[in-house]
């Protein structure tokens, strides 16, 4: 499938996500506020980051070696039987720890041991977000587009009946009460769609623990692990550092305009690991590599400026629409935030190399840097300009980043 076809595919899956996304983000602003808004995102990138470890963030390598080996049914057979066994001893370690710890984690996160039942809650369902996660990779890597993308539409549709449901009646709790069952929810759809396939079969999954794989899928799942850990931590200490001084209506408005800035960009990631990570894993000639990438950044990067241009101008419109009144302030956030999101793109249009050749080091260390970087010229910048300083940091750590990355990946194609 050509980069436009799946494109357009992600598109429509995207449009509805992010419509389904901005009426769960209207509902969740109107009934708790900004402040509710930042406590649900700590929720959230919690959630991201230990259902990241539970997976053994192996996710992407299944993707790849699933596209690599599409034909190989045996060594296909290994690689998903290897890879279920794995994550569910890692979900079910994590499901102990965090249920362990429930209370501590609550007034860490949140400041309250009061939402004790929302980490015991994810302790019990963390096995069928690993479970969701392995099953959607399949399904990228067998190149099931259509399925991926109706998989996708339905999520967001089941996702949005949940939220609306429960954050009118029972608000903050309900709120996040909705991060957890969505994905629980999504899972039996996802196990309807494979089973549906005509390369599925049971015994595809009941093969023995194959070393040679776990040590391939390790390769990714510690970029995976980094990538998500490093970044949701960041993001968990800098809407902390933010609510701690300048308080979590400050903190709220910094998140509303990253949740706009993840929704829209929603069309390009998905792209990205749909159709990039699988064609670059198969590409094994350098002069072809550079055909892909730049043909990566013509499609790709347009379509992120115009997009970024738009929601610069109508900002506002956007904020009572999507948000309320109330979430005003944060229309200053918008200039420098949107610069950082086209080098944030153009950056990783680079980075996906790095994980496609499974150069582990080389990505752990440029993302380590950069999470690290990120955090402390933010917390330096929002000192000397306030709750804005957060966004100049994010534009200054990517443009940094792409440059960076040029270097890397030009010395890596000249070789």
């Amino acid at each position: 499938m050509t980069l436009i076809k799946t494109s357009i595919l992600s598109a429509i899956s995207t449009i509805i996500r992010v419509v389904t996304g901005f009426i769960v983000v209207k509902v969740v602003s109107v009934y708790i506020g900004p402040s509710g808004l930042a406590l649900v995102a700590q929720v959230q990138n919690f959630i991201n980051m230990a259902s990241s470890v539970a997976s053994g963030g192996i996710t992407t390598g299944i993707v790849k070696y699933t596209a690599e080996y599409r034909e190989d049914i045996e060594y296909k057979k290994k690689l998903w039987s290897t890879s279920l066994k794995f994550s569910l001893i890692l979900s079910f370690s994590v499901a102990i720890i965090v249920a362990l710890f429930s209370k501590y984690l609550s007034q860490k996160l949140l400041g309250s041991a009061e939402f004790q039942y929302v980490f015991l809650l994810f302790s019990a369902t963390v096995v069928l977000f690993v479970l969701n996660g392995i099953l959607n990779a399949i399904l990228n890597g067998q190149g099931e587009i259509k399925k991926l993308t109706v998989l996708n539409i339905t999520g967001s549709i089941l996702s949005l009946i949940v939220a609306v449901l429960l954050v009118v009646n029972y608000h903050l709790k309900g709120a996040m009460i909705y991060l957890i069952v969505t994905q629980s929810i999504v899972f039996f759809v996802s196990i309807f769609f494979v089973i549906k396939s005509n390369w599925f079969k049971i015994e595809m999954f009941i093969d023995k623990l194959d070393k040679e794989n776990v040590i391939n899928l390790l390769k990714f799942s510690l970029m995976t692990l980094t990538a998500t850990i490093s970044n949701m931590s960041a993001l968990i200490f800098l809407r902390n550092y933010i609510g701690t001084n300048l308080g979590w209506d400050a903190a709220g408005y910094w998140q509303g305009v990253w949740r706009i800035s993840e929704t829209y960009l929603m069309l390009i990631t998905t792209t990205l690991s749909i159709y990039y990570l699988p064609k670059l894993s198969s590409i094994q000639d350098k002069e072809e590599l550079k055909r892909e990438i730049l043909h990566g950044y013509k499609v790709l990067m347009p379509l992120v400026i115009l997009m970024a241009v738009f929601i610069y101008i109508f900002r506002d419109l956007i904020i009572k629409i999507v948000f309320t009144e109330e979430f005003s302030p944060m229309s200053e956030l918008f200039l420098f935030q949107l610069i950082g999101d086209i080098f944030k793109i153009a950056s990783w249009l680079l980075g996906f190399i790095m994980v496609a050749k499974a150069m582990t080091k080389l990505f752990i260390y440029t993302e380590v840097i950069f999470v690290i970087s990120f955090v402390l010229i933010s917390v330096v910048l929002i000192n000397i300009f306030g709750l804005i300083g957060i966004t100049i940091a994010f534009m200054v750590n990517y443009l940094v980043y792409l440059l960076m990355l040029s270097i890397i990946i030009r010395i890596y194609l000249s070789r």
